[in-house]
């Protein structure tokens, strides 16, 4: 079973009429994705890739239903856009642009907070439940349906990780993009206990980089909380101390964020870690068959 989203969920798409819109709305509905509406101020009435376009989310949740948002907007005027999903009423939000202001999403954190809505990004790739629906921009021949949930701070490499698993004949539940920015909308922690919860998802792959303390955090919940088996990989273990590297969130202050830091704390969680990409789905194969074996 997927988490999140699925054939059933109704997307609209916020700047469906722009280039980059139009050009992924395509791309989703080929996949088979539910586009139920666009939004573009102004443009209400017109049909765009056979999804009618509507002037403001609300209507696209009145007229079309809509309970997910994707958003093409540019990154210094996406935080109207993104408040407007969430005070209409849309329960999950995705959005992929890079170089959002920090202060903006601290204060789109909060309204999430009191809205009950999820969010999925900055700076990310999307989500993808294999077989079921993608939302987002992930080449999606990288995955097929299967128990293994993805959840990735960096885009390339959860393609990279899960074409690995595909390639050896191991499906993915869900593929979840949270994004390499320092103030993000879902983290390692909500993801997990997402798949944790779910029946059918029978491992967890977790893609981790250098920088920040998201991984260190994940490491705690996952020895409190987390009884599926985890593997997991962490990008950077070569690169040069003190240089600003990869995403914004790769940011090592104190000592934390460390790739020792993190490998630590995921060891000590009892993550199975993996030091190369390509690595990943023989560990995965191990830890499906043990669990099965003990069930």
């Amino acid at each position: 079973m997927s988490i999140l989203i699925n054939r059933s969920s109704k997307v609209v798409v916020q700047g469906i009429t722009g280039k980059a819109g139009a050009f992924f709305t395509r791309d989703m509905i080929r996949y088979g994705t539910k586009i139920v509406a666009g939004v573009t101020p102004g443009k209400g009435g017109q049909i765009c890739e056979g999804a009618p376009v509507f002037d403001s989310v609300l209507e696209a949740v009145e007229e079309a239903a809509a309970e997910v948002s994707i958003i093409f907007i540019p990154a210094a005027l996406a935080r109207d856009s993104i408040f407007e999903a969430i005070d209409a009423g849309i329960k999950l939000v995705i959005y992929l642009g890079e170089n959002m202001p920090v202060h903006d999403m601290m204060v789109i954190k909060r309204r999430l907070k009191e809205k009950s809505c999820r969010m999925i990004g900055p700076n990310t790739p999307g989500i993808i439940s294999p077989g079921e629906a993608k939302i987002g921009f992930m080449p999606y021949f990288c995955y097929q349906k299967g128990p293994v949930g993805v959840v990735s701070r960096s885009g390339s490499l959860s393609y990279e990780v899960s074409y690995g698993l595909t390639r050896a004949g191991i499906g993915q539940s869900t593929s979840v993009g949270i994004g390499g920015d320092p103030v993000k909308g879902m983290d390692f922690v909500e993801t997990l206990d997402l798949f944790e919860k779910d029946p059918e998802t029978q491992a967890i792959v977790l893609i981790g980089e250098i920088g920040g303390t998201d991984e260190e955090q994940a490491a705690g919940f996952i020895k409190k909380h987390v009884r599926k088996p985890v593997i997991s990989f962490i990008a950077g273990k070569y690169a040069p101390r003190n240089k600003k590297m990869g995403h914004a969130g790769a940011i090592i202050s104190g000592g934390k964020g460390t790739f020792d830091s993190k490998i630590d704390a995921l060891r000590d969680a009892g993550v199975l870690l993996a030091e190369l990409p390509h690595q990943m789905p023989a560990l995965v194969k191990n830890a499906l068959t043990c669990r099965r074996s003990r069930e």
